[in-house]
């Protein structure tokens, strides 16, 4: 894995990076878990502020932004809150899905017996709410490949609900065990959002490479 993280878009405000699979978004507790997306960024990027917005998970690559400065770090994230940034996501599965589109409303609770790696679970008694739109995009032998659209943003949401549609992600070390090494295979192809300066809506699309 290179060191630099690619940068699709950079202003004083805010940048756009594209995260490889395998790498924290931000530091881990543990002392060999310090690498990070965030880290790197600030090495690349030394005379400014690098500040956090969201997260992926570890295993998952794709698109993430950072803000430059605290005002537009807060735009941003009520910006997620309010549910206006658009998130895409293509992921490869194992088997065919019930339906060529459909939606999962599935609330999400953390197994709390399981910490190392933490592990999620569907659960609509105690479970914080959880909804993904998913279309089907091809059938490939064995697997399907999937456009999805979460519209929340639960920890391990789109890998716990397509697991909930007996599909589980390939390659995820957690939900598809089996899989043998495969990287997971979860990108996060496009986000939209709007500038808080110059009040421009953005688009920016990265195909994933599986």
């Amino acid at each position: 894995m290179e060191r630099e993280i690619p940068v699709l878009f950079e202003d004083g405000n805010l940048l756009v990076a594209n995260k490889p699979s395998g790498l924290l978004s931000v530091p881990g507790r543990k002392p060999e878990l310090q690498d990070c997306v965030w880290g790197r960024l600030q090495d690349q990027f030394p005379d400014e502020d690098i500040l956090l917005v969201h997260r992926l998970d570890r295993d998952t690559s794709g698109l993430m932004i950072f803000a430059k400065n605290k005002e537009m770090q807060g735009n941003l994230g009520r910006q997620f809150e309010a549910r206006r940034v658009h998130k895409e996501y293509v992921a490869l599965v194992h088997g065919a899905l019930p339906e060529k589109s459909g939606v999962v409303d599935g609330p999400i609770r953390k197994d709390w017996t399981q910490n190392d790696p933490p592990v999620y679970y569907i659960c609509p008694e105690k479970g914080k709410s959880a909804v993904t739109r998913y279309e089907v995009e091809a059938e490939e032998g064995m697997f399907s490949r999937v456009r999805l659209f979460p519209e929340t943003g639960r920890s391990h949401q789109l890998r716990v609900h397509m697991l909930s549609l007996g599909c589980p992600i390939v390659g995820d070390p957690i939900y598809s065990p089996g899989d043998g090494g495969l990287r997971l295979c979860l990108h996060a192809e496009r986000i939209e959002f709007y500038h808080w300066v110059n009040k421009e809506k953005l688009d920016f699309r990265v195909p994933a490479d599986f």
